[in-house]
């Protein structure tokens, strides 16, 4: 089991919309993989609650049955659609993934 776990720090504003707005956004279209890409085992997102400068905006969850099916989360064009939105509109993210 791998555990795959991406923090996102957004942009002030970015794609016309301000970060919270695209923290709903990305968290919205992460959300609506669950039912799209059969590889997921468990995901979790969750939003910062803590007015920190070193506090990321949004956190990712997730679990895969191994190393192949995370890749194919990855590339599938469902995920591809929104890797394409957080590329836009994140300052920095930060991942691990890890065995279980």
């Amino acid at each position: 089991m791998i555990r795959h776990i991406v923090m996102f720090k957004m942009k002030e504003s970015a794609e016309g919309a301000n970060r919270e707005e695209n923290v709903q956004r990305v968290k919205s279209g992460l959300e609506a993989l669950t039912g799209k890409i059969p590889e997921i085992r468990y995901f979790e997102l969750g939003k910062n609650v803590i007015d920190s400068a070193a506090a990321y905006d949004l956190v990712l969850v997730s679990e895969f049955e191994d190393q192949e099916s995370l890749v194919s989360y990855q590339r599938h064009p469902e995920h591809q659609k929104v890797f394409g939105l957080v590329q836009k509109v994140c300052e920095n993210r930060a991942v691990v993934d890890y065995s279980l």
